[in-house]
């Protein structure tokens, strides 16, 4: 079963590169809706094993990132595609919306 990935300031950059669409999840330990997004993030990482890299981001521990990205308000789920920013979302949402937006983006890998 798949595992959302530990992502860093120091690996994000090695981790978006790829040509699998990746999407991280900006979190912190004090966030309630975060604890709610978490499982979801989780269920994905299984669902999209070996078609998509889904991993998480501490904004306690990891500040240089989510700086970049202007990431303000969190959760806030970005997905990356050969390096480059392609979706965003911002809060919690259900499954099926990031399930839609994972499948987006790689619908348009194959394009």
């Amino acid at each position: 079963m798949g595992k959302a990935i530990e992502i860093t300031d120091a690996n994000f950059e090695q981790m978006i590169a790829g040509d699998k669409p990746v999407l991280v999840d900006f979190w912190a330990d004090w966030c309630a809706p975060c604890k709610m997004i978490g499982p979801i993030v989780e269920e994905l990482a299984g669902d999209y094993e070996g078609k998509a890299i889904i991993g998480k981001l501490d904004v306690q521990e990891n500040s240089q990132v989510p700086m970049k990205f202007g990431i303000r308000n969190i959760p806030t789920l970005l997905i990356f595609k050969n390096g480059q920013l392609v979706d965003k979302q911002v809060g919690v949402v259900p499954k099926n919306v990031l399930a839609q937006k994972l499948n987006n983006a790689i619908v348009a890998e194959k394009v």
